[in-house]
């Protein structure tokens, strides 16, 4: 008995979404509140424009062209902890309150392994703002030129900075960090945002996260950056519990709830003229973060957005 149950736990569940290319932008942003891990967006419209531009060429494989234009395929993974049922109610509440009607979801099993390396095969070097490269440890063909490379092992479960919300703050940072800057990252996650900090010049940088091996994964992510824990530091916390000193960047890219819970202690790690950059806000949340941010003492600097997540820039009012 023992090893078919091995055997079953490796499974993680694939599911594939169908929904007509104008919706495809909608329908990823709320799959990926379901999983902020594993998804991956088929998406042929711009096929042809797409390689034109970047390779000029006009050698697109047969099956590729074949593919339907009008069509996305989003993919989602779930892992054998949790129920792909409950996800995928989840997703067609979201998209019925959105109006996307016209869409099919199937889903199947899959192995660890296939999951892995499907993944992978998505995740390439990515230039990032004007100064960085996010580079995953298993592409080895990539030019820097000239940008500060930041090399990552995602992991499984935390950012690899594709999403539009670690996107954003990464541009955010890119326009506030000195070679004084003292970071405090919050909901760390694989520490991508404090190790970018460094990258771009600041002193330090202290993640927390709630999660232990978010915590490895980015101490992992900060040696292959060769940064060492005299200017970086990850600690397993809930929010700013276990911190303590003054910083004169605090961002926290997490989700809206959270945010609001935590602005109300942001104060008191910030410096008087320091910057506090929030993130993982979803467009339809932004009054009640607004009214949140009122009530703590701060005044938005800066309001950007990507895709219906926004990101903020504040200072104490």
């Amino acid at each position: 008995m023992g090893m078919t149950n091995a055997v079953e736990h490796d499974k993680w569940t694939e599911i594939k979404i169908y929904v007509p290319i104008s919706d495809i932008e909608t329908a990823q942003n709320i799959a990926t509140m379901v999983v902020p891990y594993g998804i991956y967006v088929e998406d042929y419209s711009a096929l042809e424009e797409e390689v034109d531009e970047i390779a000029h060429i006009d050698l697109i494989e047969e099956s590729l062209l074949n593919k339907n234009k009008n069509e996305g395929i989003i993919h989602i993974y779930i892992n054998p902890d949790e129920n792909p049922l409950e996800a995928v109610s989840f997703i067609k509440e979201r998209f019925e309150s959105v109006g996307i009607s016209d869409f099919k979801i199937e889903f199947e099993d899959c192995l660890t392994e296939d999951w892995q390396n499907n993944w992978k095969q998505y995740f390439h070097a990515m230039p990032i703002g004007e100064k960085l490269l996010i580079r995953p440890l298993w592409e080895n063909e990539f030019d820097a030129q000239g940008r500060k490379i930041l090399n990552i092992e995602p992991g499984l479960a935390f950012g690899t900075g594709s999403h539009p919300t670690t996107k954003l703050c990464l541009e955010t940072l890119e326009n506030y960090v000195d070679e004084n800057s003292t970071i405090l990252d919050i909901g760390c996650g694989s520490g991508i945002l404090s190790i970018a900090s460094l990258l771009l010049g600041a002193k330090s940088a202290l993640g927390v996260d709630i999660d232990s091996l978010a915590v490895k994964t980015a101490v992992k992510n900060a040696a292959e950056n060769d940064f060492d824990e005299s200017r970086i530091q990850f600690i397993q916390g809930n929010l700013s519990d276990k911190v303590s000193g003054k910083f004169s960047i605090v961002v926290a890219n997490i989700v809206a709830d959270i945010i609001i819970q935590f602005n109300s202690q942001v104060g008191e790690f910030l410096e008087d003229d320091g910057v506090y950059i929030t993130g993982g806000i979803i467009e339809n949340r932004e009054d009640d973060v607004l009214l949140s941010f009122a009530q703590s003492g701060f005044e938005v600097v800066e309001r950007r957005e990507n895709n219906g997540w926004l990101v903020f820039v504040l200072k104490k009012a």
